[in-house]
Parts: structure tokens; C-alpha cells; sequence
């Protein structure tokens, strides 16, 4: 079992910074891929940015390359999300995952690569 609890999220006008961080905890160890999704009501949850916690290899969606930076902490068992340059699009409910099956086939992006998944963080961008 691995828990994930997210903070950081909240308000901030167009242009700013958020710092979200995914505290995970139980059987870690095992963990192969971390990510960020996000979702908006009445839409599917899509993939945010990812890291390989093995090689600490990183993958961004289009939508956010250059804006965000994830990035893992292992001595804490975190994995942050560096935002900047928030946009009013950027707003929705943030949610950390984890992957500890290490399937093939599944990209970084699509949710069923991801069996735990954390309660997420709401970010709101105001224009």
C-alpha cells in the first residue's frame, strides 16, 4: 500500500507561482513512475508531468513544457510541482499518482498506468 497526500495548492492570479509537493508514504520503495494529473469538472483527468523514479527522467505535457518542473525528493519521499507562469487554463483539481506495478504498454500520461492515487489539491488561476 503507498498513501499520497498533497499540499500546496490555492490561489494566485494569472502569472504567478505554486509549489504543490506529494507526500508519499507505506511501500515506496517499489514506486516506478510518479505524476501530476489534473481535471476539471466535466472533463477527463489528464496527465500534468511525470518522473521515472529510477533515472529521475521527466515528462512534461505540452500544455505546461517550460511552465512546470517536477521534480522528487527521495530523503522525504516527495514529489513536487514546480508552477510558474499560471495561466487561468491552469486551474483545476491537482492529484499525485503512483505507479509500483511497472507495466508496459502505458504511457506516462494515461491514468491506468497509476494504481494509488492522492485525494488532490485545488489550484484556481484568476485572470
Amino acid at each position: 500500500q503507498v498513501q499520497l497526500v498533497e499540499s500546496g495548492g490555492g490561489s494566485v492570479q494569472a502569472g504567478g507561482s505554486l509549489r504543490l509537493s506529494c507526500a508519499a508514504s507505506g511501500y515506496t520503495y517499489s514506486t516506478k513512475y510518479m505524476a501530476w494529473f489534473r481535471q476539471v469538472p466535466g472533463k477527463e483527468r489528464e496527465g500534468v508531468a511525470a518522473i521515472y523514479t529510477g533515472s529521475g527522467s521527466t515528462y512534461y505535457a505540452d500544455s505546461v513544457k517550460d511552465r512546470f518542473t517536477i521534480s522528487q525528493d527521495n530523503a522525504k519521499n516527495t514529489v513536487n510541482l514546480q508552477m510558474n507562469r499560471l495561466k487561468p487554463e491552469d486551474t483545476a483539481m491537482y492529484y499525485c499518482a503512483a505507479d509500483t506495478k511497472g507495466s508496459y504498454g502505458p504511457y506516462w500520461y494515461e491514468r491506468v498506468r497509476y494504481n494509488y492515487w492522492g485525494q488532490g489539491t485545488q489550484v484556481t488561476v484568476s485572470s
